[in-house]
């Protein structure tokens, strides 16, 4: 791992070099640092195993006086041309495989709160030529007075969105439900009673479109990109391990360089069956973010 020291120094010497935000987000090379949720943040050493991107991170809080993001809440992601977006939550991301556990040195911790470091795993992608570099955020973060949350019940999903709203057209693409034991619902379940009792969830196929210009104007403006959260959700590990790899949020953050912003995504409600299927929501909101590329 990148020693503290590196951070003081990076924080110090490579203001110079940030770019111009991208969509909003804020913009560094690997091995440079920027403030963001409250945290002074590093990131360096971006690198590939088993088909995972493993990728550094060192962050102290900006003034451990004031408020910063719960290092639970903070969310990684690739950044490049992919099919769709890889994001994980930072603590825990390596655990999923066998193979990181046991060869990732210090996995990604936030001991005594006060700090934020160690390895964060993201994948699977074998298509090393899209990755661009890593973004993070957090789904608790949001910028005052850009939400609007819409009804997505099972089994139509959500209606696609007016682009006045919010400047995106988000759609539903797929909807597919199951309880907790892993029994699938059709729409037939409607009319059985039983079906809808204890828990279950629900995975929502999800596309979100919009003019790249567009986007990038009222990303400037807000001081963020957008995000989708999907509602209800529980803690990791959750009830499937589908929303576990799919997670209930996700960052509207295309590689700067297309044309249109299209973005599809896959999220997860889960919880009571009733609340995760039938009173579902999916909001989209703006965020603080930034992105460290690798050029």
């Amino acid at each position: 791992m990148v020693a503290a020291l590196a951070v003081a120094c990076c924080a110090a010497c490579s203001g110079s070099h940030h770019k111009d935000r991208v969509y909003g987000a804020l913009t560094a090379r690997l091995g440079e640092s920027l403030a963001v949720l409250g945290w002074n943040t590093l990131m360096s050493n971006l690198g590939w195993q088993d088909n995972y991107v493993l990728v550094d991170v060192d962050a102290a809080p900006t003034d451990p006086a004031k408020a910063h993001a719960d290092p639970r809440d903070v969310q990684f992601g690739l950044y490049g041309a992919l099919a769709h977006p890889m994001e994980a939550t930072g603590i825990g991301s390596c655990e999923n495989e066998r193979n990181l556990k046991s060869s990732v040195i210090q996995a990604l911790s936030a001991p005594e709160g006060k700090r934020l470091t160690g390895t964060v795993c993201l994948g699977r992608l074998s298509d090393r030529s899209a990755v661009r570099g890593v973004y993070l955020y957090s789904p608790r973060d949001r910028i005052a007075d850009t939400a609007a949350a819409y009804p997505a019940a099972f089994p139509v999903g959500l209606l696609p969105t007016k682009e006045n709203d919010t400047g995106l057209v988000v759609k539903t693409t797929s909807v597919a439900a199951w309880r907790a034991d892993g029994t699938q619902l059709t729409q037939a379940s409607l009319g059985d009673p039983s079906a809808f009792s204890g828990s279950g969830y629900m995975l929502l196929g999800l596309d979100a479109d919009t003019i790249a210009a567009k986007y990038r104007d009222d990303s400037a403006a807000r001081g963020g990109p957008m995000m989708l959260l999907a509602a209800p959700t529980l803690p990791p590990l959750g009830l499937s391990p589908a929303c576990s790899a799919y997670g209930s949020s996700v960052l509207i953050l295309p590689e700067a360089s297309l044309d249109a912003v299209h973005v599809s995504a896959s999220l997860c409600t889960q919880g009571d069956i009733n609340e995760a299927l039938l009173y579902a929501t999916i909001a989209v909101v703006g965020t603080h973010a930034a992105v460290w590329t690798t050029q």
